[in-house]
């Protein structure tokens, strides 16, 4: 099918200046010509769209999103169609539905911050991303691969370094994960299994990382008090293997440590000066969102879920994480800031929308001893959000150069009974009209390029993140003038405004702001970029 967009101006995606353009797309998908604007001929072309005063640019990349563990229930990822993004790159934090293990299945399975209804039948990358190649995607989709996968799937998820044959049989595990088509590995090193792993061990699989040209992505160990040791530990390790570097975004958690992000971003750009393959991206809110049991001591989550769900039913021993939890009270763990986001069905659904301090104030308890309630009852699945960053930090990383733009996002569907964060539903709308047209933060020629060809480089890909002859048309038109985010932290099942067309490969999966039956989204394989097709 030939696609002419019509009218518009066009935002190329390097950053450089608008200028008024047709955009023709030849039937394979590709952007054919790129001409001034009444110059391209409509007659023989199958589709015209109509752009007039509105943006034409590069479909966005979400480099950081956890859409792979909800993409099977909602493929038709309306809340990204809606803001234009076209392709997500999933396995995020350490976190990947895949290697699993037949001995260590379980606690595979286990491994996750969502509630989720994954069938888990698959294995290896393979089997995992043929089955999401399956679906009828409107979005595309690029998989990492988690390291807490990897560790859970060699060694189960015990809380001590690996043995020399674990490690080689996580560096297998990982050969075969890029052989499959991942585009990268991830850490979560605040997550375990991850937080056990040693920087010696993250090096040797980043150094295979390295091999193959991929991304390392790293939510690094520590985001309050200790941010700078972490980013230190994250280019550490990516110059002694070579690796080239994502710091997953990037933030200072807590009051205390605000303006920590001044330093941090210091640190990144010497590091890049000095070689280092290094980037940082972030979402832009002043909330994160993540899992309850992020806030636990290492010891109480030795052995997984299961294991501290056993603690926790012991009083000796849940008195003991409580006392734990009292001993964090401080920069990044303030009661009235985390809020519960997502609870599985019980007694404590009510609670969604509460923060700790309140939900305490119901309960009778104190703080900590109502986090072991919460995760007691709730089988140890509670997403929070947490209110710690302040706007200076944010504005400073949004505005840097070397800065992407990513959401951290999970939700694909456009309604639910929980309250999910709303950089799902907005982020990269948000950034365009909040901070780039009302703001004047960034200009509008550097967020676009914030969400196309910056993330585009990172993943070494060349193709896509632009507009030229020959790219891949994954494309979104928006109106500058009123594209917005509406979702809200309160409300948050909100899809965004303003984007009038979203295409993949050239076809629209939302024109004039309504969602097409087409389902045109793939898997992406590897560094190359290349489209899946074994469908």
């Amino acid at each position: 099918m030939t696609t002419l967009l019509h009218g518009g101006t066009v935002l190329d995606g390097t950053g450089a200046a608008g200028y008024p353009a047709d955009v023709v797309i030849a039937d394979n998908g590709t952007i054919a010509e790129i001409v001034e604007t009444g110059n391209a001929a409509a007659t023989g072309t199958d589709l015209v769209l109509d752009a007039t005063g509105a943006v034409v640019a590069p479909g966005f990349i979400d480099l950081h999103s956890h859409a792979d563990y909800s993409v099977f229930g909602a493929p038709e990822a309306l809340t990204q169609t809606h803001q234009g993004v076209t392709t997500l790159v999933t396995g995020n934090c350490g976190f990947s539905p895949f290697p699993l293990s037949d001995e260590h299945a379980a606690a595979g399975r286990g491994h996750t911050v969502f509630d989720t209804d994954l069938s888990w039948n698959w294995r290896g990358a393979d089997q995992f991303l043929d089955a999401v190649d399956a679906l009828p995607l409107a979005v595309n989709i690029a998989a990492q691969v988690g390291h807490g996968a990897l560790r859970i799937a060699a060694m189960g998820a015990d809380r001590r370094a690996p043995t020399e044959s674990e490690q080689g049989r996580m560096r297998g595990l990982l050969r075969d994960c890029i052989e499959a088509g991942v585009v990268g590995l991830s850490s979560g090193l605040i997550y375990p299994p991850g937080s056990f792993g040693t920087a010696a061990e993250l090096a040797d699989l980043c150094s295979v990382v390295a091999e193959h040209g991929l991304l390392y992505s790293s939510h690094i160990r520590n985001e309050s008090d200790q941010l700078l040791t972490a980013v230190t530990e994250a280019i550490d390790t990516a110059r002694e293997s070579g690796a080239r570097l994502e710091i997953s975004h990037l933030k200072a958690i807590g009051p205390t440590n605000w303006g920590g992000t001044a330093a941090a971003l210091a640190m990144i750009a010497r590091a890049r000066a000095d070689g280092v393959d290094v980037g940082t991206d972030v979402y832009p809110y002043t909330a994160s969102s993540t899992t309850l049991t992020s806030r636990m001591p290492d010891w109480a989550m030795d052995g997984g879920r299961e294991s501290l769900l056993l603690r926790l039913s012991d009083p000796v021993t849940a008195a003991a994480i409580a006392d734990g939890l009292r001993a964090q009270v401080g920069p990044s763990l303030l009661p009235d800031r985390i809020v519960v986001a997502h609870t599985i069905d019980g007694p404590y659904r009510e609670h969604v929308g509460r923060s700790i301090a309140d939900i305490a104030a119901r309960l009778g308890l104190d703080p900590a001893q109502t986090v072991v309630e919460l995760l007691r009852g709730q089988h140890a699945v509670v997403s929070i959000i947490n209110h710690g960053m302040s706007d200076d930090d944010l504005d400073r990383v949004i505005a840097h150069p070397l800065a992407a733009i990513a959401s951290d996002g999970a939700e694909l569907a456009t309604s639910g009974t929980q309250q999910p964060h709303p950089r799902s539903f907005g982020t990269f709308v948000r950034v365009l009209g909040h901070y780039a047209r009302d703001r004047g933060l960034i200009d509008l020629p550097a967020a676009v390029h914030k969400m196309t060809a910056l993330p585009a480089s990172r993943l070494g890909w060349t193709d896509r993140g632009v507009i030229r002859r020959g790219a891949v048309a994954d494309l979104c038109v928006f109106d500058p003038q009123t594209v917005i985010d509406r979702s809200t932290y309160d409300a948050p099942w909100q899809l965004a405004d303003g984007v009038r067309h979203t295409l993949i490969a050239g076809r629209p999966v939302l024109q004039d702001g309504l969602p097409t039956d087409a389902r045109p989204g793939r898997v992406i394989r590897g560094r190359a970029g290349v489209v899946s097709d074994r469908r």
